[in-house]
């Protein structure tokens, strides 16, 4: 069978790709943003990927074209398709349907979170043996890529609860009907389709109800936005987890690099990793609970979480110079900003946090969190905020709050400038945006190494 992608270098679109073509389908894609590191892991798949949204990708007709959400009525090659009849579908239900349909399916859920607890559930299966599937929105570094098929039954997905496609509004995960459910949290986001937090719990309630009655769902206790989705009906046994759950965790080192794991306030397992925060400490306990459901022993899963190395873009070291530490994180919501420098602050005791931020979520540039982004970044020591003129709200005015210690630029290369000159021995400078930042990364280490040759 032929599939063709629209919108194929996404990271849950480009994973389709990938599991497409695994099962031995020709997959060609387009997109207006062909460029590595993407566009290279397709190719050497042997994907053919063609640059824009001309019909002209759509000629010969394929047997089924696959359409990202991010694309919309107007583009060209999405009018040919409608115009020419073609036979389409959404990547969720193309996904459910070829390959999901047969699997005991672990979906991981929650505002914050997903991508990291997605990774680590992964890596607690593949180190039990059960070389499972996966399609993750980031890069497992136990892995090296985003999805691939495995083995049967397990298959791992990171569940969005992001729109399907234009022609379904429906969030991703509805498709997915999972037997294992982490539900991490629930706070208000994607502004663009929603409208408030009450409209993100429906969807979170219709995944519930995909839920069988021999299922699991995993999530944090006490916390009013599930317990209200829950509320709405649920058939499925729970287990919870946090200070008030079923199962917890117990500090032993205060930045939640060591801890144990209670059930019932009784000790099951202990985890020393290479990790902070106590966003992964709560991680890494669903990661167990939904682990055990598929049948790996509790001391399997916290021997393995000891060895997780992490992901991609997840406070990801990027480089050292001269005893300055340069970390990228994908945090643009003001819990994930300030739960990665609390973090972080742990870690590294008094040391300074030099923070980037780059406001560049849909939700971020509509101006929905300016109320908390100021107290988010209150644990850094110095904030540079990349504010780009059409930014459309005035970021000098939401940061004030900070006083000196915020600075506001519309240009990468001056925040570069201006972190390069203020940075010394024993700082740490953490990269947050859900982008490419323009190169910033790299930029940075580049001027870090100019103005410290060592």
């Amino acid at each position: 069978m032929h599939l063709h992608i629209l919108g194929i270098c996404g990271t849950f679109m480009g994973g389709i790709a990938l599991l497409a073509r695994a099962l031995g389908h020709r997959v060609t894609g387009s997109d207006a943003n062909v460029y590595p590191p993407m566009s290279t892991q397709l190719e050497a798949a042997g994907i053919e990927l063609m640059e824009g949204y001309d019909p002209a990708h759509l000629e010969p007709s394929p047997d089924v074209v696959v359409v990202g959400n991010a694309m919309k009525r107007g583009i060209p090659a999405v009018e040919a398709m409608l115009n020419q009849d073609l036979r389409y579908c959404s990547g969720p239900e193309w996904l459910r349907d070829n390959l999901l349909s047969d699997r005991w399916v672990l979906a991981v859920s929650g505002t914050h979170g997903k991508t990291t607890t997605a990774s680590m559930l992964a890596w607690v299966l593949e180190d039990a043996g059960l070389a499972p599937g996966f399609l993750i929105g980031g890069v497992p570094l136990d892995f090296g890529l985003s999805a691939r098929l495995g083995s049967e039954p397990f298959f791992v997905v990171e569940a969005d609860e992001y729109d399907t496609a234009f022609f379904d509004k429906r969030s991703k995960f509805v498709h997915y009907r999972p037997r294992t459910l982490i539900l991490n949290n629930l706070e208000f986001d994607h502004a663009d389709i929603f409208d408030d937090l009450g409209q993100i719990q429906r969807q979170f309630h219709h995944l519930i109800r995909t839920v069988p009655g021999t299922g699991l769902i995993v999530h944090p206790a006490g916390s009013a936005a599930v317990d209200e989705v829950i509320g709405m009906g649920c058939w499925t046994p729970r287990e919870s987890f946090g200070e008030t759950g079923a199962w917890s965790a117990q500090l032993i080192a205060p930045d939640g690099s060591h801890f144990r794991i209670l059930l019932n306030g009784e000790e099951v397992g202990v985890v020393h990793w290479a990790h902070s925060g106590q966003h992964n400490v709560s991680n890494a306990i669903a990661t167990v609970v939904a682990a055990r459901h598929a049948g790996v022993p509790i001391d399997a899963s916290t021997d393995a979480l000891s060895r997780f190395q992490g992901v991609k873009r997840r406070m990801e070291l990027r480089g050292a110079v001269e005893g300055i530490q340069l970390f990228d994180d994908f945090a643009h919501h003001p819990t994930a900003i300030a739960t990665t420098l609390e973090g972080l602050r742990r870690r590294v005791g008094q040391a300074r946090i030099l923070a980037v931020l780059e406001p560049r979520s849909n939700t971020m540039r509509l101006g929905v969190h300016n109320a908390e982004l100021a107290a988010s970044l209150a644990l850094a020591d110095q904030v540079y905020v990349y504010a780009p003129k059409d930014l459309g709200w005035d970021a000098a005015a939401v940061f004030t709050g900070l006083g000196e210690r915020a600075a506001v630029h519309d240009a990468i290369d001056a925040i570069v400038e201006a972190v390069a000159a203020e940075s010394r021995d024993g700082d740490q400078i953490l990269v947050m945006s859900n982008g490419g930042f323009g190169g910033i990364h790299d930029k940075l280490l580049t001027a870090l190494r100019t103005r410290h040759p060592g």
